[in-house]
């Protein structure tokens, strides 16, 4: 067995030693958010993380579309906004080299109305708004199939649209808007079906306001996403695991109350 010198062995060990710290230096990220209680959730992860040596700068936004933008740009390094149905949506149609990391949180969308009380009471022909984008349109769309006011084609169908309803029994005529205006549109249509974030900032309870809302369980839980040259690089992880904390889950209990629930 070859002997190494003292000259090597000095300078493996100086190696270690520069790696080791190199190691140890705080790590900086961009993440960016929608504005609102994904913003809020990140804030708390961003002390977990500090205490692990990753410094996280939160980035926010206030549509659904930026944030993939910026991500797929490099302007990001991450971001925690959507679910995985609408993130394999934009992907298909942008080509954009983005990936799943990690699940956070579930927040059960539901259909709001100003005008009446029960989805029952909706009458024949009410208009209902649903988002204008291809996953969140879809995820009403199943909302209301499962409580019976439509039938689809396919009810497990991540992808549906309006051309996929089978049964229309009481003929509602349905509304596409970008879903951060649908809450504004509930003085002008008879129900509206809002995400969670939008619907918080706009004073609702996404859970005792809702006509009906849809299970915990299901394809639209919430996300962290990176491009996908990075998906293995250390900062991932630490940031996936500042996420699933306890002192983040304890977060989102005490201040959503049931609005967004962890799921870990």
């Amino acid at each position: 067995m070859p002997r190494l010198s003292r000259r090597a062995v000095l300078g493996a060990a100086m190696a270690a030693s520069i790696s080791s710290r190199a190691l140890a230096q705080k790590q900086s990220i961009k993440v960016g958010v929608t504005a609102g209680p994904h913003a809020e959730v990140l804030a708390a992860v961003k002390k977990v993380a500090a205490e692990r040596g990753l410094d996280i700068t939160v980035i926010e936004f206030t549509d659904y579309v930026v944030p993939n933008q910026a991500l797929a740009a490099g302007d990001l390094d991450a971001n925690s906004f959507q679910h995985e149905p609408y993130l394999k949506n934009q992907i298909a149609k942008t080509g954009w080299k983005l990936v799943k990391v990690a699940t956070t949180t579930a927040s059960p969308q539901g259909i709001y109305s100003k005008k009446y009380k029960r989805i029952a009471d909706l009458p024949a022909g009410a208009t209902i708004a649903i988002q204008n984008d291809p996953s969140n349109g879809a995820r009403s769309l199943q909302i209301l199939d499962a409580n019976g006011v439509i039938k689809l084609k396919d009810p497990s169908n991540t992808a549906s649209t309006l051309a996929d309803i089978a049964e229309n029994p009481k003929r509602f005529r349905f509304v596409e808007l970008d879903a951060a205006q649908l809450a504004r549109a509930l003085d002008d249509v008879d129900a509206a079906s809002i995400n969670n974030n939008y619907a918080i900032q706009a004073g609702l309870s996404p859970v005792t306001d809702p006509l009906i809302r849809e299970p915990v369980e299901g394809p639209w839980v919430n996300i962290i996403a990176t491009r996908i040259a990075d998906k293995d690089k250390p900062w991932v992880k630490l940031l996936a695991e500042s996420y699933r904390s306890e002192p983040v889950r304890q977060f989102v209990l005490d201040r959503f109350k049931g609005a967004y629930v962890p799921t870990w």
